[in-house]
């Protein structure tokens, strides 16, 4: 099984929708999406993502557009502070790693940056999460991996439209790494695709391949 993640285009995140570049990065998105045989389209409920998801559902005629209510953005910040910057995951990983600070550590969670955070409560749901629909899937977690519990070895390939953040706590999870070394080694793009690969033959423990990574390309000529 292939799992391609694709964050939204550029955002006006008070009215959740895509801005008019957003709107060009998502056909630009759907073009480039159209040469990897997808076979289901799944985004996340926030208006941004189901917009971006919408240009390649009508670019590639797949529907309809199933919602994954986990894989929404994360917060961040703590009750009264939230979205406050001093609280921003992406920053706090920056300045762990400034300071000579671990981000592998299993203790990460005690880091002020990341204790009490909201940004850790809900990497940690997606990561639950993941599991669980990975299973519906056909891949139940073992340890570290994922077993295939698929009838067959056909390939399929599931389209994910979502944001920088869940995508980071979606692979922290499966590639089990902690989610602030995920918030400093990845900086989505707007429309950015990355591709996981699940080994397909059933009854195999397995842990994803990347495939592609935060690719942008697509965008060169959008303005």
């Amino acid at each position: 099984m292939r799992i391609i993640l694709i964050r939204h285009g550029n955002p006006d995140y008070e009215k959740d929708c895509l801005t008019e570049l957003g709107h060009k990065q998502a056909a630009a998105a759907a073009q480039r999406l159209l040469s990897e045989e997808i076979d289901e389209i799944f985004s996340s409920p926030q208006g941004r993502a189901f917009q971006t998801a919408e240009y390649f559902s009508k670019a590639s005629g797949i529907k309809p557009i199933q919602i994954l209510d986990f894989i929404r953005e994360i917060r961040y910040g703590c009750e009264g502070e939230l979205y406050e910057p001093k609280w921003n995951p992406w920053n706090g990983a920056d300045e762990l790693v400034w300071s000579g600070q671990n981000l592998q550590s299993p203790n990460w969670r005690e880091y002020p940056v990341f204790k009490n955070n909201f940004a850790t409560v809900d990497a940690d749901k997606i990561g639950e999460e993941t599991d669980k629909w990975l299973a519906t899937q056909g891949y139940e977690r073992e340890g570290f991996y994922y077993r295939c519990t698929r009838p067959d070895d056909k390939q399929k390939t599931l389209a994910i439209f979502n944001h920088g953040g869940a995508s980071a706590a979606f692979m922290s999870r499966v590639l089990n790494q902690p989610f602030p070394y995920m918030c400093a080694l990845l900086h989505f793009q707007h429309t950015a695709i990355s591709i996981l690969r699940f080994d397909k033959t059933p009854g195999k423990l397995t842990v994803p391949t990347i495939e592609l990574l935060n690719d942008a390309r697509h965008l060169k000529d959008v303005k």
